[in-house]
């Protein structure tokens, strides 16, 4: 990646919060590296030295700030400025931090040499994919330090260190000081009850709260899900130990407030990484608002409601169950059939705030009686179907390293067509150019008749497609609020997501 050192000069001399995240300064003189936006003295241009990432100012020799706290920063998008293998690489090490093997295996699921990847690596992000991986864990430690009340030893295991000796040794040497010393420069915390954690994760402004929140609502899995007075909450699962999270707007620090209770420490780097992709907390708006303007339509939209993100899930099984459930009826009614399937089928779970149950696990639906929940047969296969596809890993949804070949396995279960493909790619796997073109929203949005038409228009929108899918869907929303006001009908709310018209003649034709 190559950085424009007068753009990233008027950036850190105006502390322009757009670029927090994107680069990152070296100052000579202190030895330290910062964010953009760092409030500290303005360094004479001679003394500093602009990086493309954390990990690259790793590698010269500077140590991270303790006044900007570059961990806090908004993560660079995966896809800025970097090819698709690299961009799957940042994807996987996101996911597992390169604990399933190193680099070797990392290069071999991407289908590249080990040396390749270094090279790619090297050239846009200024280091390899093993600091890349160490200086995301450093970072986690340091938030856990900072944020927690966590006991170093379960600090060192929850940020993949997997000893105290090798977290005190990579502590000591980036900060100049051991974890002791920096929990006493930390603000004191207040005293949070056995397995809470509270963290604050950063975006680039501006952020659509309230969109975000209404279209999380309208789809929350009763007993699972539930959205209450500005913030989401969900119950989760992760290698067997069970818990729940809460996400709330934190405006005043350009953030989101997240807290999380869970038992096991060591799963505390997944749930941040994986709440990060589902409010889609890394997604640079300043480049996706550029890229959309040159249509008149979507401008319009873009200036009345700036910060429009994509919703991702939790859990890709999941999401793309709730979507086949949507397929032909409303959002309401897909949302109340969930529930239902939760209730009777889900694990039991006792937590606050109406979150009753576990979201069933595929090897639960494979075999479930659907037709007890009042599904229809056609349906009820397809998610069978899915479920059994899950559990004899011909379909993951984590570690996706070509999504084109994995929408095409996707495709090969009756009843999931291209519709249903597209919205798992924009919401399980944060493809940006995800683009449900036979939608009939989005035709409806600019009063189009066919989807030929509209991927031809769309052209112009790559790779930010998925973004404009979203607001055309709110266009379609009022246009469909209108339309049923003047007939006198008073539904309204988000927009519902109908399948396409290949998704319904299959399910039509099964039932």
């Amino acid at each position: 990646m190559n950085l424009d050192w007068q753009v990233c000069s008027q950036a850190r001399l105006s502390r322009d919060a757009r670029f927090d995240g994107k680069f990152f300064i070296g100052v000579l003189t202190t030895g330290v590296y910062c964010r953009s936006i760092c409030p500290a003295r303005t360094c004479q241009e001679k003394n500093v030295r602009y990086f493309p990432s954390a990990a690259a100012a790793a590698e010269a020799g500077f140590r991270p700030c303790l006044r900007c706290r570059p961990e806090c920063s908004p993560g660079t998008p995966a896809w800025l400025g970097t090819p698709n293998t690299v961009s799957r690489a940042l994807r996987l090490i996101s996911e597992s931090g390169l604990e399933d093997g190193g680099v070797e295996v990392l290069a071999e699921r991407l289908g590249v040499g080990s040396r390749h990847l270094r090279r790619l690596f090297l050239r846009h992000l200024g280091a390899t994919p093993l600091a890349v991986a160490q200086t995301r864990r450093l970072h986690f430690a340091k938030k856990l330090i900072d944020e927690t009340r966590l006991p170093m030893s379960q600090v060192a295991l929850a940020s993949g260190f997997g000893c105290v000796r090798r977290f005190n040794a990579g502590i000591r040497k980036v900060y100049k000081r051991t974890p002791t010393q920096i929990r006493r420069l930390a603000r004191q915390t207040s005293p949070q009850a056995e397995n809470q954690y509270f963290f604050r994760l950063g975006y680039r402004a501006p952020y659509d709260w309230d969109v975000m929140l209404k279209f999380l609502a309208a789809r929350a899995t009763p007993g699972v899900e539930d959205v209450d007075v500005g913030s989401y909450r969900r119950s989760i699962s992760v290698n067997g130990s069970h818990g729940y999270f809460e996400v709330s707007l934190d405006e005043a620090n350009v953030g989101v407030a997240v807290r999380v209770q869970f038992g096991d420490p060591r799963a505390l780097f997944f749930i941040v990484e994986r709440i990060r992709t589902m409010f889609d907390l890394n997604a640079d708006w300043a480049a996706i608002a550029r890229g959309l303007r040159s249509e008149p339509v979507l401008a319009q939209r873009i200036a009345a409601h700036p910060g429009l993100r994509v919703p991702g899930c939790w859990n890709g099984f999941e999401l793309a169950v709730r979507a086949i459930l949507g397929q032909q009826i409303t959002v309401k009614g897909a949302t109340a059939l969930a529930g239902q399937i939760v209730k009777t089928f889900g694990q039991p779970f006792a937590a606050a705030n109406n979150l009753t149950h576990l979201f069933p696990l595929p090897e639960v639906l494979a075999d479930a009686k659907l037709a007890s929940v009042g599904m229809p047969g056609a349906r009820a296969e397809t998610i069978r179907a899915l479920a059994r596809a899950v559990c004899e890993r011909r379909i993951s949804f984590d570690g996706v390293t070509d999504s084109d070949a994995f929408l095409t396995r996707l495709c090969e279960i009756p009843g999931i067509g291209k519709w249903t493909a597209q919205y798992v790619a924009m919401r399980a796997l944060g493809e940006p150019d995800a683009f449900p073109s036979g939608d009939i929203g989005l035709l409806r949005a600019l009063d189009l008749e066919s989807s030929a038409e509209l991927e031809r228009r769309a052209k112009a929108w790559r790779p930010w497609r998925a973004y404009a899918a979203m607001y055309l869907w709110n266009i379609a929303n009022g246009k469909g609020a209108r339309e049923r006001k003047v007939s006198g009908k008073s539904k309204s709310g988000p927009p519902d997501f109908p399948a396409s018209t290949e998704e319904r003649c299959n399910l039509a034709g099964s039932s």
